[in-house]
């Protein structure tokens, strides 16, 4: 009897000791639940984004510079070819980066890459397809040969610029909002630091 008790107590304490230790171990079983982690698979369409301005400014030069790419490869004769080569290239170039950007706000991609400033990187997309579409549309103008092809790509080039000029001045509010939004949080934080330090006489002491 006495060393079936022994017994029992050796494997209560064993049982004790492996919780203490189970509990302090650092590799622990993870909880994080699944829709919580990182990955692809919760991915959801942003509808708030897409009924706002820059979203339908986005889809609308998506479509534009699509529209425009796809005149402009109906073409099949030109001389001078060169402000046709250069119009292909910038629809072509708004194209496929105003796609993966629409891409990454519509899903909120961008949220997950923080390190980036998405709002200025739009910014300059924005800017720099406004300057280049319309010197590309101005370009075609000027050299085309009056065929139906070359006059819709025309105006699908100048109602980009008009679409990307539009979303680059509200992206220019966008990024000054950020701006001053970023530096009154400084200056709050700045003031709540400088409180807490007068707040210590003891830090005062050690100064003087």
């Amino acid at each position: 009897m006495r060393g079936a008790e022994e017994l029992d107590g050796f494997e209560g304490e064993a049982s004790s000791t492996s919780m203490i230790s189970g509990a302090s171990s650092p590799y622990q079983p993870t909880t994080e639940p699944v829709s919580q982690r990182r990955g692809l698979a919760g991915l959801r369409c942003d509808p708030s984004y897409l009924r706002g301005a820059l979203g339908r400014l986005k889809v609308a030069q998506v479509v534009t510079a699509l529209t425009a790419f796809i005149c402009i490869e109906t073409i099949m004769e030109c001389s001078p070819c060169e402000g046709l080569y250069f119009f292909e290239f910038v629809s072509c170039s708004a194209f496929v980066v105003t796609g993966v950007l629409l891409i990454l706000f519509s899903l909120n991609l961008h949220m997950r890459i923080p390190q980036i400033n998405w709002n200025l990187t739009d910014l300059v997309n924005t800017g720099l397809s406004t300057f280049f579409f319309f010197i590309a549309s101005i370009v075609l103008a000027a050299l085309n040969h009056k065929a139906g092809a070359e006059i819709a790509a025309v105006i699908f080039g100048f109602l980009a610029t008009v679409v990307y000029a539009a979303s680059a001045f509200l992206s220019v509010q966008k990024w000054r909002g950020s701006l001053s939004q970023q530096s009154t949080s400084d200056y709050i934080r700045a003031r709540s630091e400088s409180r807490d330090v007068d707040s210590r006489p003891e830090i005062q002491r050690l100064d003087t």
